[in-house]
């Protein structure tokens, strides 16, 4: 009941916070989606020529969700721990008997609720412009749940290295924004040179997006179990090291 208590409590207070400041935290993507879908959807695909027999934005539109999910399940979480770090509250919590698994479930959690409401708001805008085919509701609910949790541990464990503001930004802008965008959100790899095919199959959000436009329009560039099982084995590995990171103190105790 204790361990309960504390999950409940950082749970409640990480959607609370992102739900309070919704203009920082969700509209931002809402409208930031609304635009990829006007510019490359209507635009631009209207000119581009229909890929395995969908239309560009019919295409394009499960990346963009997942793109959206993967950006917001990450940045809640880093934020988030960092701002604790920074505000040294996150030692009251280290003090008190709550275990390091309860405090990584805590926090996760909100990353995921966040990941989850975005990807929902961003869905109903990308109704407004095409028809969305749903081919496997359970394939879209896997793949998007085990892809916000990859990301919201991924978020913990640079909140956990972070030491100044600038290092909650590095990550994302350096490392996420081009794995997204080189990882088949906007095009079917089939289409790349040999080379960058196979750069690409080295690319972990290249297989989360590729399993979820399967859920949706039943197409996939690569077999949706070896998406499913590189998700279980990040998820995995993140866990035990965020969980030996905390248990040590690591980037928490000065």
């Amino acid at each position: 009941m204790t361990n309960f208590i504390s999950l409940q409590t950082i749970v409640r207070k990480e959607t609370t916070r992102f739900f309070r400041i919704w203009t920082q935290t969700l509209l931002p993507s809402v409208v930031t989606m609304a635009l990829y879908f006007v510019i490359f959807g209507h635009f631009i695909g209207s000119r581009i020529e229909k890929i395995n027999g969908f239309s560009y934005i019919e295409f394009i539109v499960p990346g963009l969700i997942m793109m959206a999910v993967i950006t917001n399940s990450y940045s809640n979480v880093v934020s988030s721990f960092f701002g604790a770090k920074f505000q040294r509250s996150i030692e009251e919590i280290l003090v008190s008997p709550t275990p390091a698994w309860i405090i990584i479930f805590g926090y996760c959690l909100g990353g995921i609720s966040r990941g989850l409401v975005v990807g929902i708001l961003v869905t109903i805008v990308a109704l407004f412009f095409t028809k969305i085919a749903v081919h496997s509701f359970l394939i879209i609910i896997i793949f998007l749940l085990l892809t916000t949790v990859v990301f919201s541990l991924m978020g913990l464990l640079n909140g956990i290295f972070a030491k100044k503001f600038d290092d909650v930004a590095i990550v994302p802008t350096f490392v996420l924004t081009p794995l997204t965008y080189l990882g088949g959100v906007f095009y079917s790899v089939f289409l790349l040179p040999d080379i960058w095919k196979t750069i690409s199959l080295f690319n972990p959000i290249f297989y989360m997006v590729n399993g979820f436009r399967y859920g949706f329009l039943g197409y996939s560039d690569t077999p949706v179990y070896l998406g499913f099982f590189i998700l279980l084995i990040l998820m995995f590995v993140l866990f035990l090291v965020n969980l030996i990171l905390i248990k040590k103190g690591v980037g928490l105790r000065h």
